[in-house]
């Protein structure tokens, strides 16, 4: 219903924030990651929102950027989870760290939300496992627009990653760990593999 709201903020804590839109004043529910990250009141804002509607409630739920409001979505989609355990988790971990939890079946790191159980964070594993995909994280998404704007190793780039991800590497580590090697166009497999390697440790 709502795609956003933009405007000054006049009120904030760490679950609501109120927006001065000009004409009125918007209450919008926020994690305490999206409250810390807030320039404080005065200053001006853009919240991407999602409308929950009830029969005796109308709340819109505010996230800095779209990828947040997307995952956002996907959890609220997991019986259990509903949009107050959704900002939960998101409180505790951004978007890219809930989607290499999914990926990597760490559930212990969903149940750090408050409110969110073990059993709880593996059910969202199981429902999102097939939702989520490496190739919607920031850090790949960054690493593929890097690789773009070079003439030559892209390619050998990509199999560095599979390779650290073949040996036991989380697929977070191994694309943080590529990503830091330096650019060169003669570079190949091997060579960007050694230095990744050493940047894991």
């Amino acid at each position: 219903m709502i795609a956003f709201v933009k405007g000054k903020i006049t009120d904030l804590t760490e679950e609501n924030v109120v927006v001065d839109t000009g004409n009125f004043g918007v209450n919008v529910r926020i994690s305490t990651g999206t409250a810390a990250s807030l320039p404080g009141i005065g200053g001006d804002i853009k919240l991407y929102t999602y409308t929950c509607v009830r029969e005796d409630m109308f709340i819109l739920y505010g996230f800095l950027t779209r990828d947040d409001l997307e995952v956002f979505k996907k959890l609220i989609t997991v019986n259990g989870i509903g949009p107050k355990g959704g900002l939960a988790i998101l409180s505790v971990m951004n978007a890219d760290a809930l989607r290499f939890a999914v990926l990597s079946g760490d559930a212990a790191a969903i149940a750090k939300a408050p409110g969110v159980g073990k059993k709880t964070a593996e059910r969202v594993i199981l429902d999102l496992k097939d939702k989520i995909s490496l190739e919607d994280t920031t850090i790949h998404k960054e690493m593929v627009q890097t690789q773009t704007n070079l003439s030559g190793d892209s390619h050998a780039r990509n199999e560095a990653v599979e390779a650290l991800t073949a040996l036991g590497y989380s697929p977070a580590d191994a694309l943080k760990a590529v990503k830091a090697v330096p650019d060169h166009e003669d570079m190949d497999v091997e060579t960007i593999l050694k230095l990744a390697l050493k940047n894991m440790f």
